[in-house]
């Protein structure tokens, strides 16, 4: 057994009828007990990857093997899976202690009464749902139904949790707390968990790894800080932090980069950042609001359009005439909304793409 490949993935594809290419040659794995979160925006096919790992979908091509054992021609109830829902899907005639016993009062493993309501008490004392037993989902709180969905998913003891958007119905102050609890509980359990949303904060929060899929492609499969601070391409560069100042259409000659507003000698740059060579021509430069900085001897004039005071900072709107951006700025600044000002760049903090979104530097 591989415990660092105990899901695996490997050349997953999946196309439907109508010759949707929904998943394109996918690999990953995912250690035993991690966390790992399956993120992108709606449609990038996330979701079918859950549904061939739970065998809701059967894949067009490639393995799926879970702890070394191919899962493909398996049938769902034999994964050994359990599959927390977007919606729940609980019982409505159904208390909650009915609700999470459920599992183990059918199918060929099934086992009495007695001992499934203690294994139930178990995952409910687990997600502190005991004071509900009696109720019926329609009489709780979202939070309440979700606890129930995890209990549920948890009694017959998985080996592989997947949970499809869980948070995605709740408010934002108890997607807040929630996140925190299933962190803390399926760590407690030991629960390898795949985890698929479209919130990147989330994401960062509970994830031990992120896999970011767009189009039914990996753009990046690495630890939360890296998609911040090493994207792999445009494309995770803007989906992951504060948005990049996109704008700064560059042209690289053998001596600097040039805007129609800077130019930036080559030397300036750390040389060890490039990923390869770069041919003279025309580029993208991006940069996070945080890593400009307001200084008298900045390269970049602007004009302040709006300042907004967000805690203990404050965020410059301002325009240049490629676009308009922002810049995190401290509270004691003095610059109002008209002053005309002087940026700098944080060198080693840009990021330098091709057209067509490969990064380079």
């Amino acid at each position: 057994m591989d415990n660092n490949k105990f899901v695996e993935v490997k050349n997953l594809r999946k196309v439907y009828d109508n010759g949707h290419e929904a998943i394109k040659n996918v690999s990953f794995s995912v250690k035993k007990g991690d966390l790992v979160c399956l993120l992108g925006p709606s449609g990038c096919g996330k979701t079918t990857i859950l549904n061939m790992l739970a065998g809701l979908l059967s894949p067009t091509a490639g393995e799926i093997l879970f702890d070394g054992k191919s899962m493909v021609k398996v049938a769902p109830k034999d994964r050994h899976i359990g599959y927390v829902f977007q919606n729940y899907a609980l019982y409505p005639h159904m208390t909650v202690l009915q609700n999470v016993m459920f599992p183990l009062t059918v199918g060929k493993n099934k086992c009495s009464k007695a001992e499934a309501k203690k294994v139930a008490q178990k995952y409910m004392q687990l997600t502190q749902i005991m004071d509900l037993a009696d109720q019926k989902p329609g009489n709780l709180s979202g939070g309440q139904q979700q606890r129930v969905a995890i209990a549920r998913a948890l009694v017959q003891e998985p080996k592989i949790l997947l949970m499809d958007e869980p948070l995605s119905n709740l408010d934002a102050r108890l997607r807040l707390k929630i996140r925190e609890e299933i962190r803390s509980l399926v760590k407690s359990v030991g629960i390898t968990t795949l985890f698929v949303t479209h919130d990147q904060e989330e994401a960062l929060s509970i994830g031990d790894k992120i896999i970011l899929f767009n189009d039914g492609v990996i753009q990046q499969d690495d630890l939360g800080q890296n998609f911040y601070l090493e994207p792999n391409n445009y494309f995770v560069a803007n989906f992951i932090g504060n948005p990049v100042i996109d704008n700064f259409k560059v042209i690289k000659t053998d001596q600097e980069l040039r805007s129609s507003q800077f130019t930036i000698p080559l030397a300036l740059l750390d040389a060890s950042r490039f990923k390869r060579n770069l041919p003279n021509g025309e580029y993208i430069l991006s940069v996070r609001p945080e890593n400009i900085t307001p200084q008298k001897d900045g390269f970049l004039r602007v004009r302040v359009d709006d300042v907004e005071l967000i805690g203990r900072e404050r965020i410059l709107k301002f325009t240049y005439d490629q676009g308009q951006a922002r810049s995190l700025i401290s509270l004691e600044e003095s610059i109002q909304p008209g002053d005309e000002i002087t940026l700098q760049l944080k060198f080693n903090r840009i990021f330098i793409f091709t057209p067509g979104g490969e990064r380079v530097y």
